[in-house]
């Protein structure tokens, strides 16, 4: 593990790993460094690769008040910590946080987007805007529990599931993530694609979603790369959300000219 230093003083932790040109992957909602670690020993084979906690998750400070402008320079510390420059490969809500990092102007080489989970239909930003106020009175509460279940009901995991995975490995740890939850309904804001702001994007993007993953989740990914000037669009045979590194990988290492 090594620590960097970002603009307003949080210590960013992460690991190293692999060889050739620097790849930083950001990692989604309720995920840490460790939860990604599969697909930074994929993406290792050809990259090397800065798998990061964000700030408020395992080794990394969280310096308060929260803003997605410091998530930002989290990424830009990255940057400076790769060499100057890197690929980005952002899975699920951290696609967003990476395309809103591209749109800012840090200087990314590729922007790869896995699955943005953006609404694609009339009732998503009500839809959020409930599941954000909630979330807040659970956190403020204290209930980490609560609020860990209730962002699982909100992206579709069923009442059942949810129950067994209180008696999962991953409980413990998704308790520890639980107020970073808040941090990612902020980079979703209303849960639409931010149309007018991708559109300052100039990095060569490539979004990609999985021939498995619900419906809305694959228009997600298409809308969003039909916001992003140029952007390529992509789906993987046989993933869901839960990407495997061994299909993700030669992808991004295709579209990074690895």
């Amino acid at each position: 593990m090594e620590k960097i230093q970002s603009k307003d003083g949080t210590a960013i932790a992460f690991d190293q790993l692999g060889g050739g040109p620097p790849l930083i992957m950001v990692a989604g909602a309720a995920c840490d460094r460790g939860i990604g670690a599969p697909v930074a020993q994929a993406l290792a084979g050809y990259f090397t690769v800065l798998n990061y906690d964000r700030r408020g998750r395992g080794d990394s400070g969280d310096t308060q008040p929260y803003a997605v402008a410091r998530e930002i320079e989290d990424i830009a510390a990255l940057l400076d910590a790769a060499g100057g420059s890197a690929t980005v490969l952002g899975l699920s809500s951290g696609a967003a946080l990476a395309a809103q990092a591209a749109a800012s102007g840090l200087r990314i080489d590729r922007l790869i987007m896995w699955e943005p989970p953006f609404s694609v239909d009339p009732d998503g930003p009500q839809r959020a805007k409930e599941y954000t106020d909630r979330l807040t009175e659970l956190l403020a509460a204290g209930d980490r529990g609560g609020a860990l279940a209730h962002f699982m009901r909100q992206v579709g995991i069923p009442e059942q599931m949810i129950a067994g995975m209180r008696q999962s490995p991953y409980w413990q740890v998704g308790l520890a993530l639980a107020p970073t939850l808040a941090y990612d309904a902020a980079i979703l804001g209303d849960s639409v694609v931010p149309a007018s702001r991708y559109a300052a994007i100039a990095t060569p993007t490539l979004v990609l979603a999985g021939s498995e993953s619900p419906e809305f989740l694959r228009q997600a990914a298409a809308q969003t790369a039909a916001a992003i000037p140029g952007a390529r669009h992509d789906v993987l045979p046989g993933q869901d959300h839960n990407v495997a590194g061994e299909s993700i990988a030669p992808v991004v290492a295709a579209f990074a000219g690895r």
